[in-house]
């Protein structure tokens, strides 16, 4: 008996949502390592450039912001067409801005500002993968598949591990020319493997009219709130840390990017994890715990203790919790939000983590500035924990987040 080509068309994902994960999870990573690009050769390039502090700043800042914005108009249309469509049409376009920044625009600040402008498409994929996976797993199973497709936010180590070393032994253009590549063998890899989980709902409506109707769901807002502070407080502190550390402990530039690591590694581990806990025992209860993991390891933290244990054992609860937090977070939306409308609640919940991890750095930066300590910030970090942990208890918790 022949095979009819939509069975086997079928037979390639229809029973093998596991492959699906997989794919989506490369995807993922090859697309934040992307992202990742410009932060580790921030430093070099205010040397070469002469950029100030502030400059800097905003060559990291450009892409991670837009990739964050653009995620609401992506997730919005991976509702619409799917993620078998977007994971390589995003991968593609995120190869022009690599290619340019690897080739021709390193050498001033604005052509690197317009290249990590639109190099922020790489960080949009998130909205993509979260519906696209979602649909391929029952309700009692969503919330640790999306924690492990979470996971591949561990992509921006492999830029941090490799960028500037393939830099120093080779030249500037090396690293981008690799990463174009991988973005173009996943591009095809995905279009060749993917498929679009069978029955996926097909929303109607034109997109103004969805991404407004998103935005009148309770389970947005909730989920954008907790969000910004369990993902954007893992930014934050991925970012931030080793300043922390050579500031507060003076260790070296090496040991405190290591620790930082370590609190990466950490965080992503424990997202599978705390999306794992949420299918058994709610995301509500995971969060809770969470928060309130992060508001006493930050109001112990702000007394700058040892950092041999007790500072040490504060800043790993933290990165446990915001890790298990970020996966509560997204198992909420996975089994709370209406199935034809998974991608854009992603898109801005996504943008509001993504957005919540650049203003503590700059709190922090501001306060250690006025007052030669970093005590206030970590201060306000377990008050913001402890709000997050009431919206959690009196509102989520309560009541349905459909509404």
């Amino acid at each position: 008996m022949s095979t009819t080509p939509a069975l086997a068309d079928r037979s390639v994902g229809a029973s093998r949502p596991g492959l699906m994960l997989a794919v989506a999870t490369l995807g993922f990573a090859v697309n934040f390592w992307a992202w990742a690009l410009l932060s580790p050769l921030a430093t070099t390039f205010q040397t070469v450039l002469g950029l100030s502090a502030f400059q800097q700043a905003l060559l990291v800042a450009v892409p991670v912001v837009v990739g964050s914005v653009g995620r609401i108009p992506i997730g919005a249309l991976t509702d619409r067409y799917g993620g078998r469509v977007m994971f390589p049409l995003v991968s593609l376009a995120t190869i022009v801005p690599v290619l340019y920044l690897g080739l021709l625009g390193h050498d001033s600040l604005t052509a690197l500002l317009i290249g990590g402008f639109f190099l922020g498409v790489g960080g949009t994929t998130f909205a993509v993968g979260v519906p696209f996976v979602n649909a391929w797993f029952p309700p009692q199973r969503r919330g640790f598949a999306v924690g492990v497709f979470g996971m591949g936010m561990g992509g921006t180590a492999i830029s941090a591990l490799t960028t500037v070393k393939l830099v120093d032994a080779t030249s500037t253009p090396v690293p981008f020319l690799i990463t174009a590549a991988a973005l173009a063998a996943y591009a095809l890899l995905s279009w060749l493997v993917l498929r679009d989980a069978p029955n996926r709902p097909v929303p109607a409506s034109p997109l103004n009219a969805r991404l407004r109707a998103v935005l009148r769901l309770r389970v947005t807002r909730q989920a954008s709130a907790l969000y910004a502070v369990a993902f954007g407080g893992y930014v934050a502190f991925s970012v931030y840390l080793p300043a922390y550390l050579k500031t507060a402990y003076a260790l070296t530039q090496a040991d405190a990017a290591n620790r930082m690591a370590g609190f990466v590694l950490l965080a992503v581990l424990m997202r599978p994890a705390g999306g794992w806990l949420s299918d058994r025992y709610t995301p509500s209860r995971v969060l809770a715990v969470a928060l309130s993991v992060v508001a006493t390891g930050a109001t112990v933290q702000s007394f700058t203790p040892a950092l041999a244990p007790i500072g040490t054992l504060a800043f790993l609860a933290m990165a446990a919790a915001l890790g298990a937090g970020s996966g509560a977070t997204f198992a909420l939306v996975a089994q709370v939000a209406p199935a034809d409308q998974v991608g854009s609640v992603t898109g801005v919940v996504g943008a509001a983590g993504g957005l919540g991890g650049f203003v503590p750095p700059l709190v922090m930066g501001a306060i250690y500035g006025r007052f030669q300590s970093y005590a206030l910030g970590l201060v306000l970090l377990g008050v913001v924990a402890a709000g997050a942990l009431l919206l959690d208890v009196l509102s989520v918790a309560r009541r349905p987040a459909t509404a």
